[in-house]
This record gives structure tokens, C-alpha cells and sequence, in this order.
């Protein structure tokens, strides 16, 4: 029997005119004021205690901004995520009711959903995409009866097969409309690695990942700049919400400053993935382990390893967006213990003894290297049983976020001979002397 499988294309979205840019952003506005409106209702219901399917018939209402079809999609869309809601109740989860696309004070999240027969999208030379728009922005744009709005589209389709409905939305942090294409492809179709080869992720926040596989090659995706961001984010929020006036918690500048923050993070850490899982793949890597950070995810004592591990990593849906990706390429994704990991000599085994401070790594056998990268090796060693030798690892690939990309830096001085084991600097009674950079 046949098995087919769910991919996404994505693609970047040009309005051809400011004209056509505008009308693009009524077009979404008007979705998510739907969106709003349905939910509102249905929120007011349940909280209520009645039915949330007994509403108002929005369609009618919305037709001639956005056209029936699409008025239908959107209505729909927000039928699957109550179902979505009543069905985790069930299995017991504790999870809030579905919410708003923003609001019409700080702004709405710019969306909409396309019926699959309803758009037109072909790529190649002369790339483009016809979506419908309801009559009544036909008349306001100078329209025709039977046009569509024809917008350029930048990016090749990696998967082709059967077009589902088409989700477009503007990216604020990026100034960039997007488009995602779900397809549905034979599972045969699916992309495999061209090895067997594995790979071993630390998930941190100074350092996002730090990355091993078994063919010794090691990538490290920096942290520090994004967090700082963030953390500049948070201390505005919390300066603002410091001058409201008495029995108010929020402001639409608070409001717009969380929503920010968290987009950008969510638009790096998708880069991340999608650039990691790229370079594995070509590596030939079927396995990725990623170490288990739930016990490490309760309370912590320091107000800033609380911040990094609870809303700037945000775990959990890191996790889940790696295994959706890892799944297109058909790279597996286990979640293991990595217990010890950073704690331990990659060189002597030593645990007890060892020294961190920043990114550096210290034993008192003499060893001295990059403690996340370290951590990865020793994580990979363990799951693949397998010891990756100190001085066949290649120089690590250091890459840094500019806001749009992930980029390789020019040259990675973390070890000027990488992981290469150091001579004995202990000194007698077992204290690690002073070490230079070799």
C-alpha cells in the first residue's frame, strides 16, 4: 500500500506595486480581523459554557473583502484549532483555548489561508503567484471582474506533489511576506541521507547549538548577540511597565515589544534548523541526538539562566521544530540523557576535577577546549558508541546570526590545532596551571 507523507515549501512573497502591496496587507488584514471576530465568539461561548460551533455566519460577512473561498478557509482553519483544544482537554493536557491574530490597536498578525484550487503558483524563470480577492477590494484596487492578484515569488520548491491549502503571512521582524505550500508526496519520495552516519546537538543559549557528527566535522551556531537582544527586549518591557499607572499590567507598546521579541527569536532559531539540517544531510547524518534538558528546565536559582531556559530557548518548541525538519530530510531525531556531558574530559575521563569558565573547558590533565563542542562529542560518543580520536576532529565552523542569516565566520580560534590534547600542565598536587593559547 501507497503511504504518503505532508512537506512544505516555503517561499519569499514580492508585491509587484505599492499599490499591490497594499491591497496584499488589506487582504490579511481582513483575515485576521475574521479570525478575531470568530474567536472572540466562540471564546465568549465556551467560557460560557455553550456551544462554540453555534456562531454567527461570518462567510457572509467577509465575502466581499476576501471572496468566499478563502472566507471559508479561514473559518475553518479556526474550526481545526478548537478541535485541536477539546481533543488535548481529553488526553488531560492543560492548554489555554485557541487565541487572536493580534489586535486592531497594536496591530494584527497579517495572515490568510488559500483554498488549493483557488491559487496559481509556478516557479522557474518567471516565478509568480495568483491568489483570488472578493469584489469589493476588486473595486476599491480598480480590478477586474475575473483578476487575481499576481505576486512574485523568490525560492525553489523542494518537494513536489499534490498542493494543499496555501498559508501567507508577513514576517515582521524580516519586512518579508511568506508563503507555505504544503504538498503530499509518496513516502518512497521522501528524502534519505547518503549515509548512516550520526550527530550529536548541546543546546544551550550562549551558544545555541554546538554541533558533532561522526565524521568529525563540529559547527557551532553563537548565541550571545541574540540574547542580548532579547534581554534588551525585556528590560524595555519591564521599564515600561514600570510607568503604568496603577491597576494596569500592559500597554499596545508592551504588547507590540513582546510579540517582537518573540519573533525574532522563533525566525532564528527556524534559520538555525533548517541551515543545520541542510549541512547534516549532505554529511550523510540519518541520527540526531539532542540531549534531554527537563530536568535542567526546572527553576533554576539564577534569575538569568531562568530567562535564557524558560522564554528565550523556549526548549520544548525548539524540539519540535528540529524533528519536523529532520523528518523532511529523513533524519531521525532521539531525544537522549546527556547527563555528565559538559563535566567531562573528552581526553582523560575525568569528571570531578574539571573546570569550566565561559566557553572554555579545562582538565587537570592538561586538556583545554571549547566546553560546548566538547559536551557534543562526549554526548555523540555515548549514543554512538563509538571515540571520535582528539586530533581528528576538523576546525569547528562557527556561524553567527546577522538577523536574516546564519553565517560562517572567517576563522574559528577556538583551538589553533583543534581538540588537540595538550601536554601535562597539572602540577603535582593536582591543581591545573596556568595555561597558554597554543
Amino acid at each position: 500500500m501507497s503511504v504518503v507523507v505532508r512537506r512544505t515549501n516555503t517561499f519569499a512573497v514580492r508585491p509587484l506595486s505599492a499599490e499591490d502591496e497594499q491591497l496584499l496587507r488589506d487582504l490579511l488584514d481582513a483575515s485576521a480581523s475574521l479570525w478575531n471576530e470568530l474567536t472572540y465568539e466562540r471564546r465568549q461561548n465556551f467560557f460560557d459554557g455553550d456551544s462554540v460551533w453555534d456562531t454567527a455566519d461570518y462567510r457572509k460577512q467577509y465575502v466581499g473583502v476576501l471572496g468566499s473561498a478563502t472566507a471559508q478557509q479561514i473559518i475553518r482553519k479556526n474550526s481545526e484549532a478548537w478541535r485541536s483544544f477539546f481533543a488535548a482537554q481529553e488526553d488531560g493536557e492543560d492548554t489555554a483555548p485557541p487565541g487572536y491574530w493580534g489586535n486592531e490597536g497594536d496591530g494584527r498578525e497579517f495572515r490568510t489561508y488559500i483554498r488549493n484550487d483557488q491559487y496559481t503558483l509556478e516557479t522557474g524563470e518567471r516565478s509568480r503567484l495568483e491568489i483570488p480577492v472578493g469584489q469589493d477590494l476588486k473595486d476599491e484596487y480598480g480590478l477586474g471582474y475575473h483578476d487575481r492578484l499576481c505576486l512574485e515569488v523568490a525560492g525553489e520548491p523542494k518537494w513536489d506533489g499534490d498542493q494543499g491549502r496555501l498559508e501567507l503571512y508577513y514576517d515582521e521582524v524580516d519586512d518579508t511576506f511568506r508563503a507555505f505550500q504544503p504538498v503530499t508526496v509518496p513516502d518512497s519520495r521522501q528524502d534519505s541521507p547518503l549515509a548512516s552516519e550520526e550527530a550529536a546537538l548541546d543546546v544551550g543559549a550562549n551558544n545555541l547549538v554546538a554541533c558533532t557528527t561522526t565524521t568529525g566535522q563540529q559547527y557551532l551556531y553563537e548565541g550571545r548577540d541574540l540574547f542580548a537582544r532579547f534581554r534588551e527586549t525585556t528590560e524595555e518591557i519591564a521599564r515600561l511597565q514600570s510607568r503604568l499607572r496603577e491597576r494596569r499590567y500592559s500597554s499596545r507598546r508592551i504588547r507590540r515589544l513582546y510579540r517582537k521579541r518573540t519573533r525574532r527569536r522563533d525566525h532564528a532559531q527556524d534559520a538555525l534548523v533548517r541551515e543545520l539540517m541542510e549541512r547534516l544531510y549532505d554529511e550523510g547524518v540519518a541520527t540526531v541526538y539532542v540531549g534531554d534538558l527537563t530536568d535542567i528546565l526546572s527553576e533554576h536559582w539564577s534569575a538569568e539562566v531562568n530567562e535564557k531556559t524558560h522564554q528565550f530557548w523556549a526548549y520544548r518548541a525548539f524540539i519540535d521544530r528540529l524533528a519536523t525538519t529532520a523528518e523532511e530530510y529523513g533524519i531521525r531525531v532521539e531525544v537522549k540523557s546527556e547527563a555528565y556531558t559538559t563535566a567531562e574530559c573528552p581526553v582523560c575521563g575525568e569528571r570531578d576535577d574539571t573546570d569550566r569558565n565561559g566557553d572554555v573547558f579545562r582538565c587537570p590533565c592538561g586538556y583545554e577546549g571549547h566546553a560546548d563542542l566538547d559536551a557534543s562529542r562526549t554526548f555523540l560518543e555515548r549514543q554512538a558508541g563509538t571515540n571520535l580520536e582528539v586530533g581528528s576532529m576538523a576546525r569547528p565552523v562557527r556561524l553567527t546570526w546577522d538577523d536574516h542569516t546564519w553565517s560562517e565566520l572567517s576563522r574559528s580560534p577556538e583551538r589553533a590545532r583543534p581538540n588537540e590534547e595538550r601536554t601535562n600542565q597539572s602540577t603535582g598536587d593536582g591543581k591545573l596551571a596556568s595555561v597558554g593559547t597554543a
